[in-house]
C-alpha cells in the first residue's frame, strides 16, 4: 500500500476494521474518538490525510443515531484535513428500512441520511446486503451494495441437512433466497406476511411445499427475532421437519432476540460480523466474517477495478 492510503476504524466495530486491515496488510491509522460529558462526539485524526484516499469503517449498529453522527463527524474531519477522497464503509446501513413514506406526514429517513453523508464530503459509500435496493438511488455519489451470501453459503454448506429448502421470510427477500438456493442447489419457499407494526408481523401463507423437509430461513437482518420466530411456527405448522437453520447477514439482536430464536427446532443461527455480536452462551450461533469481502472491495476501488463480482 502507498502512503496515499488511510484506513480508519470508527467505534462501532473496531474488531472488524482490524480484520480488514490484516487482510490488506496495512495498519489502521490512529484516531481519537471521545465524548463530551453531554454526549457530543469528538473525532481527532492523528495522522496526515492530505491528498490521501481515506476509508472509514463504521456500521450504523445500535445505538444507530450515535454511530451515524460519529461517521459524519469523522468524514468532516477528513475533508477539512484535505483528504483527496473519502469512502464510507457502512457494512450495516441501519436507516435503509425507512426508504419510503408510510404516511402523509412521515419522513424518508434513508434519503435524509444519504444527503447528510454527501454534504460532509463522503465521495463513495459501500454497504453489505442493504435492506432496500432503492437506497442506492438516494445517493448522487457511487453507492456500492455488496453481498455476504457467498460467504454465508460456504459456511452453511457442510452443516445443512440433506433436502433443506430455502425459505424467504417475505416477498422482498425472494431474490436473496433464490441466490442462496442456487448456490446450495435447493429450492425456494416464500412466506407471505402482514405487518401490524414496526416490530410485529403475522405470517398469512406458506407458498411452496415444506412437508417433511428441513428448512433454511434467510434474511438480510435479524432485529427482534419475532419475524423469524413466527416463520418457524408457520413452517412447522405446514409440516416442515423440526430442523430449522437460520442465516442473516446482520445480527442486530436487540433485547429479547436470543430468546425469540431459542426454539427447540433451531439447529443453528448464522450471521456475519458486520455488527459486533455477543456469542457467549449461545452455542448455536455461528459468525462468518465479511472482512475478506470488504478488503477485496477496497483493493478493487484503489485499483479502479470492478466490484460487479462482489455484488
Amino acid at each position: 500500500m502507498t502512503n496515499k492510503f488511510r484506513l480508519f476504524a470508527g467505534s462501532a466495530n473496531p474488531a472488524l476494521a482490524e480484520l480488514v486491515a490484516n487482510q490488506l496488510r496495512a495498519p489502521l491509522s490512529p484516531r481519537v474518538i471521545e465524548r463530551f460529558p453531554d454526549g457530543e462526539a469528538s473525532v481527532r485524526i492523528e495522522e496526515s490525510v492530505r491528498g490521501c484516499e481515506v476509508f472509514i469503517i463504521q456500521p450504523t449498529a445500535p445505538p444507530v443515531d450515535e454511530r451515524v453522527m460519529e461517521l459524519l463527524i469523522f468524514a468532516d474531519a477528513c475533508r477539512r484535513a484535505a483528504a483527496a477522497r473519502i469512502t464510507a464503509i457502512v457494512p450495516y446501513f441501519g436507516y435503509a428500512r425507512q426508504d419510503r413514506r408510510r404516511g402523509q406526514r412521515a419522513p424518508v429517513t434513508a434519503s435524509m441520511v444519504a444527503q447528510l453523508m454527501q454534504v460532509v464530503g463522503i465521495n463513495q459509500v459501500m454497504s453489505v446486503d442493504i435492506h432496500a435496493d432503492q437506497l442506492e438511488g438516494f445517493f448522487q455519489v457511487p453507492m456500492d451494495a455488496l453481498t455476504a451470501t457467498p460467504a454465508l453459503c460456504e459456511a452453511l454448506q457442510p452443516d445443512l441437512p440433506p433436502g433443506a429448502v430455502v425459505v424467504s421470510p417475505d416477498v422482498g427477500r425472494v431474490g436473496m433466497a433464490t441466490e442462496y438456493a442456487r448456490r446450495l442447489k435447493s429450492s425456494v419457499v416464500v412466506l407471505h406476511k402482514h405487518r401490524e407494526s414496526g416490530s410485529r408481523t403475522t405470517v398469512t401463507h406458506v407458498v411452496g411445499d415444506v412437508a417433511g423437509r428441513p428448512c433454511l430461513i434467510i434474511d438480510d437482518m435479524i432485529s427482534t427475532g419475532g419475524t423469524i420466530r413466527r416463520a418457524i411456527e408457520a413452517l412447522l405448522g405446514a409440516g416442515a421437519r423440526p430442523e430449522i437453520t437460520i442465516a442473516a447477514t446482520h445480527g442486530v439482536f436487540v433485547a429479547g432476540a436470543r430468546e425469540a430464536l431459542s426454539h427447540p427446532s433451531v439447529r443453528g443461527v448464522y450471521v456475519t460480523d458486520s455488527i459486533p455480536v455477543n456469542t457467549e452462551g449461545w452455542e448455536r450461533l455461528r459468525v462468518v466474517s465479511v472482512a475478506p469481502l470488504l478488503a477485496e472491495a477496497i483493493e478493487r476501488i484503489r485499483e479502479d477495478g470492478s466490484l460487479s463480482g462482489l455484488r
